[in-house]
């Protein structure tokens, strides 16, 4: 090794501590669901459309597919990968926000609300939705019989530069024990401020699809919030190595926390606390195929032709059955199962082979998820196994 090495101290370069100072304070997030803090750069040479969706996350499975990334070692070849299944009910849009750009950022300049709001929607603005007088947006709607909400509308047109439409999900849909829609706003891209707030407007009290938003082979980014830990120590905190096995009052700890002077404690030293339950970002997730509601077949494959939807046999652990459109994106993703998953268009413009690269799926697997699945389908368990004395009726069929 080089000379240098033998002046520095051994502990700090042997053993450096593993984590981001970028994401202090690393303690539980305010923003339950994924918050978007930018969007993509608006183009108005585009026509109008949507930039982020908001879905569930179900659970993982894998699948093989065939590389065809030219110069790769893997190309023409069979690579299995772990992906995340997103469910993604259509959301309802109920509004349009208008922003103006100011020294200091953008300002709200005024909010135009839908005509009629969801019992979904209207419960979110509650704390207790069973004790109140459910009266939200009772008033607002009268609105309606004057012109006040074309001239909110107007004033949007002539001053705003960004248009946000505010949607909400339809939890209603899903098989989890939740009654409140979780409400986000999505900006709007693509022409001029006037095309903008018209688009906005004819999607108030309209279903949109998840197919409207995002494609195919396309790269997105998933916001969330972590599964969390809890309290924990440095070791799993921070990564930092164990002592000796014979130290003193425990192992897995700092040995030094600084110099005597200064006389505190740097923000950069490892300190045990809150782990997980973090709000995160994750870039570029290739987005390998898209499902529809109800559709039977959606897991069929060209060299795979067996007639299955995404859902694994015994259902997602802990989550359930899929009934709702869904998105299957490459690898894992942050949070928990149930847990809101915010999906927002890729900030920048691809040109890697990479990420470019057509997805073309050979298999993917549906098999159970609740121990060592052997079956595609139920079909193909009852042809290997034969007559079940426990289950009769299914012979019948």
């Amino acid at each position: 090794p080089p000379q240098t090495l033998a002046t520095m101290s051994h502990r700090k370069f042997e053993a450096p501590r593993c984590g981001n100072l970028g994401f202090l304070p690393r303690k539980r997030t305010k923003h339950h669901r994924g918050r978007i803090r930018s969007f993509p750069k608006d183009d108005a040479s585009k026509p109008c459309h949507l930039t982020a969706f908001m879905g569930y996350k179900a659970g993982m499975t894998h699948v093989v597919r065939g590389v065809d990334r030219p110069g790769a070692i893997m190309h023409k070849k069979e690579v299995v990968d772990a992906v995340s299944i997103v469910e993604t009910p259509p959301m309802v849009v109920v509004g349009v926000v208008g922003y103006v750009e100011t020294p200091r950022g953008l300002r709200t300049l005024t909010t135009v609300f839908a005509e009629h709001l969801s019992e979904e929607c209207r419960r979110r603005f509650y704390k207790n939705w069973f004790k109140s007088k459910r009266k939200a947006f009772t008033k607002y709607s009268k609105k309606y019989e004057g012109a006040d909400i074309d001239n909110e509308l107007n004033r949007m047109k002539k001053f705003c530069s960004v248009i946000r439409v505010i949607a909400h999900t339809q939890v209603k849909k899903l098989n989890l024990r939740i009654k409140k829609a979780h409400i986000c706003e999505i900006q709007v891209n693509g022409g001029d401020a006037a095309a903008k707030v018209d688009f906005a407007k004819a999607l108030f009290e309209k279903e949109v699809s998840v197919h409207d938003v995002f494609a195919k082979d396309e790269n997105i980014d998933v916001i969330g919030v972590t599964k969390g830990k809890g309290y924990e120590g440095v070791t799993t905190r921070w990564g930092v190595s164990r002592l000796p096995r014979k130290t003193h009052r425990g192992l897995r700890k700092v040995a030094c926390i600084g110099s005597w002077h200064p006389a505190r404690v740097s923000t950069t030293v490892p300190r045990a606390g809150q782990n997980g339950y973090f709000h995160r970002c994750e870039l570029n997730k290739k987005l390998y195929r898209m499902g529809k509601a109800g559709d039977k077949s959606s897991c069929s494959t060209t060299a795979d032709l067996t007639e299955k939807s995404i859902t694994p046999m015994g259902g997602f652990v802990q989550y359930g059955v899929i009934t709702n459109d869904w998105l299957m994106l490459k690898g894992g993703i942050v949070g928990t199962k149930k847990r809101p998953i915010t999906l927002r268009k890729s900030l920048m413009n691809h040109s890697s082979r990479k990420h470019l690269e057509e997805i073309d799926l050979k298999f993917i697997d549906t098999s159970s998820k609740f121990g060592h699945g052997r079956f595609q389908t139920a079909e193909e368990k009852l042809k290997f196994m034969g007559p079940l004395a426990s289950k009769p009726s299914m012979h019948k069929k």
